[in-house]
């Protein structure tokens, strides 16, 4: 029964569920194939009909998408064929007129295929009938939906659109009780004045919703749609503005030009930024949905199956080090991502069933044969190439893990395998206190060692953060987890980080009495967890002064703000198991 706007719908869907059994299948996988297909794809066609015929005619099969998604590691698959580009089908037997709907079960079809390979298919839904006459067609069919209803309903306008797409949502749930859920790109005042999420939650509890660019609390995704400008260009989280345990998507096209969708070319796909895309992205937990572009009959440009050919056999080497793993550096712990010594940068993961085994996934290669990774607190006991299993030379002393005689590089990801003994040398039950907090987000958030509170600023700079570690003791460095909920470089005026800048620290013996400063300087604004080194010193009370952040005024929304999700004092540095590995 659907439900009028206003009517609660129980507890099928909370604001903000961040942990629920229907996410399970999306936090277990590392991407998706986003297929953007249907009426207006390459040649377009205007009539429903002769469409479908050449897709049958052309030889479609589902288990040909299942099988690409599978060369590329994927775990599902997103239909968009309901688009408000690709002139609005609906690629299942609809009872509901209004817009082209074929005769084959195109999406039933694909669920099966998907579902016989352990995977799921997600649908795409358009809330927008902005472009009803493109290409000087009209796409919708307002009388006949309107002769449907009873009623005149224009689906030309969002209202008279929100509604037929509303039916539809229902007309799917009917039908199809093995699909993933909706991707919805955006939201439609229609749909959300009659609660039609929490109405899907309810009556198919399985079903996962996603949003485009918009963090939408009910629902249980956000997606982010090719984002650009960083440096480097394939370390996509770097634009990410929604912190873990939020499901969270990249979405992006893997032919380096051209539109969503089969356009009539065959544009190259760039090996080192599509594989950078998904490899960065796993190790910021953050899912990879890579959009390839159909033909009517369903196969993909030569370039594109190229690539996927290429992946299929790239990817399985490392595999272990991608699925099952989350990204280290943030609050699943591990060593710390980013950027490195000499030129280095890259991720790193860490198992999900075993948090003593990582991986160092080095995309950018330093310019020397030496990599430097801060080792946050992690006794090293092994170091070894994952493609070859042959031991690695390395050393660990002063919270920097380093490897030695490195030169046969990866084009794309080389992969070390660290494992791990456990931390050393972090001190626990510190109190934490700050000058200034917004309600609810006290600093006591910032040292309580759980990663869903976090200490808010509220906007007050200079502030302070002060460590009462109860009894004198040395002090060797301190560690910070920002809050990842801002993107990591200024992509415009007016989103920008919110990190920690200029900074000084502070020691004391009575908390009282602080004098000079004992550490100034700049954190840069980066991603993943960040360390200030002291000199040896030993004292009681410890303080981080931070005076400026990296957001500019015009940022009005982070100017100032300052989240941090934990921060901790370290009292010495890790050594290695068995006196370490030269």
């Amino acid at each position: 029964m659907r439900v009028s706007g206003g009517q609660d719908c129980g507890a099928a869907a909370k604001p903000l569920d961040l942990e629920n059994p229907r996410q399970e299948f999306l936090r277990n996988s590392v991407g998706g194939l986003f297929l953007h297909w249907g009426l207006r794809t390459a040649p377009a066609h205007t009539s429903c009909t002769a469409w479908e015929n050449d897709v049958t005619g052309g030889g479609w099969t589902p288990d040909y998408w299942v099988n690409e998604a599978r060369k590329l590691h994927s775990q599902y698959l997103v239909l968009a064929t309901f688009h408000s580009r690709l002139g609005y089908a609906r690629p299942w037997p609809s009872k509901i007129p209004g817009s082209c709907s074929t005769r084959r079960d195109f999406l039933g079809e694909l669920i099966k295929a998907a579902k016989a390979k352990g995977m799921k298919v997600i649908l795409y839904m358009t809330d927008d009938p902005q472009w009803h006459d493109q290409g000087g067609h009209e796409w919708l069919d307002s009388a006949a939906y309107s002769a449907y209803k009873g009623k005149n309903v224009d689906l030309t306008t969002r209202d008279g659109f929100g509604q037929f797409s509303y039916d539809n949502f229902f007309e799917v749930m009917d039908r199809y009780p093995d699909l993933g859920g909706f991707w919805i790109d955006n939201d439609n005042a229609y749909w959300e004045s009659h609660d039609l999420y929490a109405q899907i939650y309810q009556k198919r509890p399985s079903y996962t919703l996603s949003n485009n660019n918009e963090d939408t609390p009910i629902m249980d995704m956000i997606s982010n749609e090719q984002k650009t400008g960083m440096t480097p260009a394939y370390d996509y989280p770097q634009a990410v503005y929604t912190a873990q345990p939020r499901l969270t998507e990249a979405d992006f096209k893997l032919p380096s030009t051209g539109a969503w969708w089969y356009d009539g070319s065959d544009p190259s796909v760039d090996k080192r930024l599509t594989l950078g895309r998904l490899i960065t992205n796993a190790g910021s937990s953050v899912k990879a949905l890579m959009a390839e572009t159909a033909q009517v009959n369903g196969k993909f440009p030569a370039n594109q199956a190229s690539f996927n050919t290429f992946a299929d056999s790239y990817l399985d080497p490392i595999w272990e080090s991608l699925h099952g793993t989350e990204g280290g550096g943030y609050m699943y712990g591990g060593l710390k991502p980013g950027f490195w010594n000499d030129g280095a940068h890259g991720v790193t993961t860490v198992a999900k069933d075993d948090p003593n085994r990582q991986y160092l996934h080095v995309l950018t290669p330093p310019s020397t044969g030496t990599l430097r990774i801060r080792d946050n607190g992690y006794r090293i006991a092994s170091v070894t190439d994952l493609r070859t299993g042959k031991a690695v030379s390395w050393s660990q002393s002063g919270g920097v893990l380093t490897l030695t005689g490195l030169g046969s590089w990866d084009p794309y990801d080389t992969v070390f395998k660290v494992v791990t003994a456990g931390r050393q040398g972090i001190l626990t039950g510190v109190k934490v206190t700050a000058s200034a907090s917004a309600s609810g987000h006290t600093g006591a958030a910032a040292g309580d060692g759980d990663h869903l509170t976090y200490w808010d600023n509220g906007k007050t700079l200079p502030v302070t953060l002060t460590f009462d570690l109860g009894s004198a003791k040395h002090v060797r460095y301190i560690g910070l987890n920002q809050r990842e909920d801002s993107v990591a470089y200024a992509r415009s005026d007016t989103e920008q980080s919110a990190r920690v800048k200029d900074y000084k620290v502070f020691l004391s013996d009575d908390g009282s009495t602080w004098g000079s400063a004992v550490r100034t300087g700049q954190l840069p604004s980066r991603r993943g967890v960040q360390g200030i080194d002291l000199s040896a010193a030993t004292a009681r009370y410890v303080r981080v002064e931070v005076d400026s952040t990296w957001a500019a005024a015009t940022d009005t929304t982070r100017y100032k703000r300052l989240r941090i999700d934990e921060a901790w004092i370290g009292t010495s540095y890790a050594t290695p198991v068995n006196g370490g590995h030269a």
